[in-house]
Protein backbone atom coordinates (compact mmCIF):
# COMPACT_ATOMS: atom_id res chain seq x y z
CA UNK A 1 0.00 0.00 0.00
CA UNK A 2 1.40 3.41 -0.95
CA UNK A 3 1.92 6.28 1.49
CA UNK A 4 -0.88 8.22 -0.19
CA UNK A 5 -3.32 5.32 0.16
CA UNK A 6 -2.44 4.68 3.79
CA UNK A 7 -3.05 8.36 4.58
CA UNK A 8 -6.72 8.22 3.58
CA UNK A 9 -8.96 9.10 6.51
CA UNK A 10 -11.87 6.77 7.23
CA UNK A 11 -15.07 7.35 9.18
CA UNK A 12 -17.20 4.35 10.14
CA UNK A 13 -20.87 5.22 10.66
CA UNK A 14 -22.89 3.06 13.07
CA UNK A 15 -26.60 3.98 13.27
CA UNK A 16 -28.38 2.80 16.41
CA UNK A 17 -31.81 2.60 17.98
CA UNK A 18 -32.07 0.50 21.12
CA UNK A 19 -28.92 -1.55 20.47
CA UNK A 20 -27.68 -1.84 24.06
CA UNK A 21 -27.13 -5.59 23.64
CA UNK A 22 -24.84 -5.11 20.64
CA UNK A 23 -23.17 -1.69 20.74
CA UNK A 24 -20.21 -2.62 22.92
CA UNK A 25 -19.29 -5.65 20.84
CA UNK A 26 -19.58 -3.94 17.44
CA UNK A 27 -17.40 -1.06 18.66
CA UNK A 28 -14.82 -3.45 20.11
CA UNK A 29 -14.62 -5.34 16.83
CA UNK A 30 -14.28 -2.16 14.81
CA UNK A 31 -11.48 -0.97 17.08
CA UNK A 32 -9.75 -4.33 16.61
CA UNK A 33 -10.07 -4.75 12.85
CA UNK A 34 -9.84 -1.12 11.69
CA UNK A 35 -7.98 0.66 14.52
CA UNK A 36 -6.98 3.52 12.23
CA UNK A 37 -10.61 4.44 11.45
CA UNK A 38 -12.72 6.88 13.46
CA UNK A 39 -16.22 5.83 14.51
CA UNK A 40 -19.37 7.93 14.49
CA UNK A 41 -22.42 6.48 16.26
CA UNK A 42 -25.70 8.11 15.22
CA UNK A 43 -28.29 7.24 17.83
CA UNK A 44 -31.95 7.90 17.13
CA UNK A 45 -34.04 8.19 20.29
CA UNK A 46 -32.82 5.07 22.07
CA UNK A 47 -34.72 4.40 25.30
CA UNK A 48 -32.37 1.71 26.59
CA UNK A 49 -28.71 1.98 27.64
CA UNK A 50 -27.30 2.31 24.09
CA UNK A 51 -26.01 5.85 24.55
CA UNK A 52 -24.42 5.22 27.94
CA UNK A 53 -22.66 2.09 26.75
CA UNK A 54 -21.52 3.72 23.52
CA UNK A 55 -20.03 6.74 25.30
CA UNK A 56 -18.05 4.44 27.59
CA UNK A 57 -16.72 2.36 24.67
CA UNK A 58 -15.76 5.18 22.28
CA UNK A 59 -12.12 6.22 21.90
CA UNK A 60 -10.95 9.88 21.93
CA UNK A 61 -11.36 10.30 18.15
CA UNK A 62 -14.76 8.58 18.09
CA UNK A 63 -18.03 10.30 18.90
CA UNK A 64 -21.77 9.88 19.22
CA UNK A 65 -24.54 12.06 17.79
CA UNK A 66 -27.67 11.83 19.92
CA UNK A 67 -30.88 12.64 18.08
CA UNK A 68 -34.19 12.84 19.89
CA UNK A 69 -36.40 11.53 17.07
CA UNK A 70 -36.31 8.30 15.10
CA UNK A 71 -35.91 9.64 11.57
CA UNK A 72 -35.04 6.47 9.65
CA UNK A 73 -31.89 4.66 8.61
CA UNK A 74 -31.34 6.68 5.45
CA UNK A 75 -31.69 9.96 7.30
CA UNK A 76 -29.16 8.81 9.90
CA UNK A 77 -26.61 7.91 7.24
CA UNK A 78 -27.14 11.16 5.35
CA UNK A 79 -26.65 13.11 8.58
CA UNK A 80 -23.39 11.26 9.21
CA UNK A 81 -22.21 11.62 5.60
CA UNK A 82 -22.60 15.40 5.81
CA UNK A 83 -20.48 15.43 8.96
CA UNK A 84 -17.83 13.24 7.36
CA UNK A 85 -17.67 15.29 4.17
CA UNK A 86 -17.50 18.57 6.10
CA UNK A 87 -14.56 17.18 8.07
CA UNK A 88 -12.74 15.98 4.93
CA UNK A 89 -12.79 12.24 5.52
CA UNK A 90 -11.78 10.31 2.40
CA UNK A 91 -13.74 7.10 2.99
CA UNK A 92 -17.12 6.68 4.70
CA UNK A 93 -18.38 3.30 5.87
CA UNK A 94 -21.91 2.03 6.53
CA UNK A 95 -22.23 -0.85 8.98
CA UNK A 96 -25.14 -2.16 11.06
CA UNK A 97 -24.89 -2.17 14.84
CA UNK A 98 -26.62 -5.56 15.25
CA UNK A 99 -23.51 -7.64 14.45
CA UNK A 100 -24.91 -8.86 11.12
CA UNK A 101 -21.94 -7.21 9.39
CA UNK A 102 -18.62 -8.62 10.56
CA UNK A 103 -15.88 -5.94 10.76
CA UNK A 104 -13.34 -8.61 9.81
CA UNK A 105 -14.29 -7.96 6.15
CA UNK A 106 -13.78 -4.22 6.40
CA UNK A 107 -10.00 -4.04 5.78
CA UNK A 108 -10.52 -5.79 2.42
CA UNK A 109 -13.39 -3.47 1.50
CA UNK A 110 -11.33 -0.42 2.44
CA UNK A 111 -8.37 -1.63 0.41
CA UNK A 112 -10.57 -1.88 -2.69
CA UNK A 113 -11.93 1.64 -2.12
CA UNK A 114 -8.42 2.98 -1.58
CA UNK A 115 -7.54 1.83 -5.08
CA UNK A 116 -10.14 4.13 -6.59
CA UNK A 117 -13.43 2.20 -6.52
CA UNK A 118 -16.27 4.64 -5.78
CA UNK A 119 -18.61 2.22 -3.98
CA UNK A 120 -17.67 -1.09 -2.35
CA UNK A 121 -20.57 -3.33 -1.30
CA UNK A 122 -20.33 -6.18 1.18
CA UNK A 123 -22.43 -8.65 -0.81
CA UNK A 124 -24.40 -11.68 0.33
CA UNK A 125 -25.33 -12.87 -3.14
CA UNK A 126 -22.10 -13.32 -5.07
CA UNK A 127 -19.87 -16.41 -4.97
CA UNK A 128 -18.30 -16.62 -1.53
CA UNK A 129 -21.09 -14.62 0.10
CA UNK A 130 -23.75 -16.17 2.34
CA UNK A 131 -26.59 -15.57 4.79
CA UNK A 132 -26.68 -17.36 8.15
CA UNK A 133 -29.67 -17.54 10.45
CA UNK A 134 -32.45 -16.10 8.32
CA UNK A 135 -35.73 -18.00 7.96
CA UNK A 136 -36.44 -19.17 4.43
CA UNK A 137 -39.17 -16.57 3.89
CA UNK A 138 -36.88 -13.66 4.81
CA UNK A 139 -34.11 -14.94 2.56
CA UNK A 140 -36.56 -15.41 -0.33
CA UNK A 141 -37.87 -11.85 0.13
CA UNK A 142 -34.35 -10.40 0.09
CA UNK A 143 -33.31 -12.34 -3.00
CA UNK A 144 -36.56 -11.48 -4.79
CA UNK A 145 -36.13 -7.79 -3.93
CA UNK A 146 -32.63 -7.75 -5.37
CA UNK A 147 -33.66 -9.55 -8.56
CA UNK A 148 -36.63 -7.25 -9.05
CA UNK A 149 -34.40 -4.22 -8.48
CA UNK A 150 -31.80 -5.46 -10.97
CA UNK A 151 -34.41 -6.03 -13.69
CA UNK A 152 -36.50 -2.91 -13.05
CA UNK A 153 -33.52 -0.56 -12.88
CA UNK A 154 -31.05 -2.37 -15.11
CA UNK A 155 -28.46 -2.70 -12.34
CA UNK A 156 -25.66 -5.23 -12.66
CA UNK A 157 -25.51 -5.49 -8.86
CA UNK A 158 -26.36 -8.71 -7.05
CA UNK A 159 -27.00 -7.14 -3.63
CA UNK A 160 -28.32 -3.62 -4.17
CA UNK A 161 -30.12 -3.74 -0.81
CA UNK A 162 -26.93 -4.46 1.16
CA UNK A 163 -26.22 -2.10 4.04
CA UNK A 164 -22.51 -2.86 4.47
CA UNK A 165 -20.65 -0.39 2.26
CA UNK A 166 -17.65 1.86 1.73
CA UNK A 167 -18.05 5.11 -0.19
CA UNK A 168 -15.30 7.36 -1.41
CA UNK A 169 -15.98 10.92 -0.32
CA UNK A 170 -15.73 12.30 -3.85
CA UNK A 171 -18.45 9.85 -4.93
CA UNK A 172 -20.81 11.01 -2.19
CA UNK A 173 -20.18 14.65 -3.05
CA UNK A 174 -21.30 14.05 -6.62
CA UNK A 175 -24.48 12.10 -5.74
CA UNK A 176 -26.66 15.08 -4.71
CA UNK A 177 -27.44 13.71 -1.26
CA UNK A 178 -30.07 16.42 -0.75
CA UNK A 179 -32.19 14.73 -3.43
CA UNK A 180 -32.31 11.28 -1.82
CA UNK A 181 -35.95 10.21 -1.42
CA UNK A 182 -35.88 6.89 0.46
CA UNK A 183 -35.53 6.78 4.22
CA UNK A 184 -35.67 3.07 5.03
CA UNK A 185 -34.92 -0.17 3.18
CA UNK A 186 -34.98 1.67 -0.15
CA UNK A 187 -32.11 3.97 0.85
CA UNK A 188 -29.52 1.34 -0.08
CA UNK A 189 -31.23 0.76 -3.43
CA UNK A 190 -31.43 4.46 -4.22
CA UNK A 191 -27.76 4.98 -3.44
CA UNK A 192 -26.86 2.02 -5.70
CA UNK A 193 -29.13 3.34 -8.46
CA UNK A 194 -27.71 6.85 -8.33
CA UNK A 195 -24.13 5.58 -8.29
CA UNK A 196 -24.64 3.40 -11.37
CA UNK A 197 -26.55 6.12 -13.25
CA UNK A 198 -23.69 8.50 -12.50
CA UNK A 199 -21.20 6.10 -14.09
CA UNK A 200 -19.41 5.29 -10.85
CA UNK A 201 -17.44 2.12 -10.28
CA UNK A 202 -19.20 -0.34 -7.98
CA UNK A 203 -17.51 -3.53 -6.72
CA UNK A 204 -19.10 -6.26 -4.60
CA UNK A 205 -17.00 -8.12 -2.03
CA UNK A 206 -18.39 -11.41 -0.61
CA UNK A 207 -19.37 -11.37 3.05
CA UNK A 208 -21.09 -13.70 5.48
CA UNK A 209 -24.22 -11.98 6.77
CA UNK A 210 -25.47 -13.26 10.13
CA UNK A 211 -28.93 -12.56 11.49
CA UNK A 212 -28.96 -10.65 14.74
CA UNK A 213 -29.01 -12.80 17.87
CA UNK A 214 -29.85 -9.95 20.27
CA UNK A 215 -32.20 -7.00 20.09
CA UNK A 216 -35.14 -6.48 17.74
CA UNK A 217 -35.14 -6.10 13.97
CA UNK A 218 -36.13 -2.66 12.65
CA UNK A 219 -37.56 -4.10 9.41
CA UNK A 220 -41.25 -3.45 8.84
CA UNK A 221 -43.86 -3.96 6.13
CA UNK A 222 -44.03 -0.21 5.56
CA UNK A 223 -40.29 -0.06 4.82
CA UNK A 224 -40.54 -2.91 2.31
CA UNK A 225 -43.56 -1.36 0.56
CA UNK A 226 -41.79 2.00 0.33
CA UNK A 227 -38.82 0.37 -1.39
CA UNK A 228 -40.99 -1.57 -3.84
CA UNK A 229 -42.94 1.55 -4.80
CA UNK A 230 -39.81 3.63 -5.32
CA UNK A 231 -38.08 0.98 -7.43
CA UNK A 232 -41.18 0.61 -9.60
CA UNK A 233 -41.47 4.37 -10.05
CA UNK A 234 -37.77 4.77 -10.94
CA UNK A 235 -38.04 1.92 -13.46
CA UNK A 236 -41.11 3.42 -15.13
CA UNK A 237 -39.47 6.85 -15.21
CA UNK A 238 -36.38 5.35 -16.89
CA UNK A 239 -38.53 3.75 -19.62
CA UNK A 240 -40.48 6.97 -20.24
CA UNK A 241 -37.27 9.02 -20.35
CA UNK A 242 -35.66 6.60 -22.81
CA UNK A 243 -38.68 6.73 -25.13
CA UNK A 244 -38.69 10.53 -25.06
CA UNK A 245 -35.01 10.61 -25.95
CA UNK A 246 -35.54 8.20 -28.85
CA UNK A 247 -38.39 10.34 -30.21
CA UNK A 248 -36.23 13.45 -29.88
CA UNK A 249 -33.36 11.76 -31.73
CA UNK A 250 -35.70 10.63 -34.53
CA UNK A 251 -37.13 14.14 -34.85
CA UNK A 252 -33.65 15.64 -34.95
CA UNK A 253 -32.50 13.09 -37.51
CA UNK A 254 -35.47 13.82 -39.78
CA UNK A 255 -34.90 17.55 -39.45
CA UNK A 256 -31.28 17.23 -40.52
CA UNK A 257 -31.96 15.01 -43.56
CA UNK A 258 -31.42 16.83 -46.90
CA UNK A 259 -34.59 17.68 -48.82
CA UNK A 260 -35.09 14.98 -51.47
CA UNK A 261 -36.98 17.32 -53.78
Amino acid sequence: MSTQESALRCLVVVPTHNEATNIEEILARLHKHVPEADVLVVDDASTDATRTLARAALRPNDRIVERETKSGLGNAYLHAFRIGLAEDYDLLVQIDADMSHDPVALPTMLAVAQHGVAVVIGSRYIPGGSVVGWPRRRLWLSRWANRYTAVALGLAINDATAGYRVYRADALRSLNLAGIQASGYGFQIEMSYRAVRSGMSVVEIPITFRDRVAGESKMSRRIVVEAFQLVTWWGINDVVTLRRRRRAYRTLDQATQPDSQ
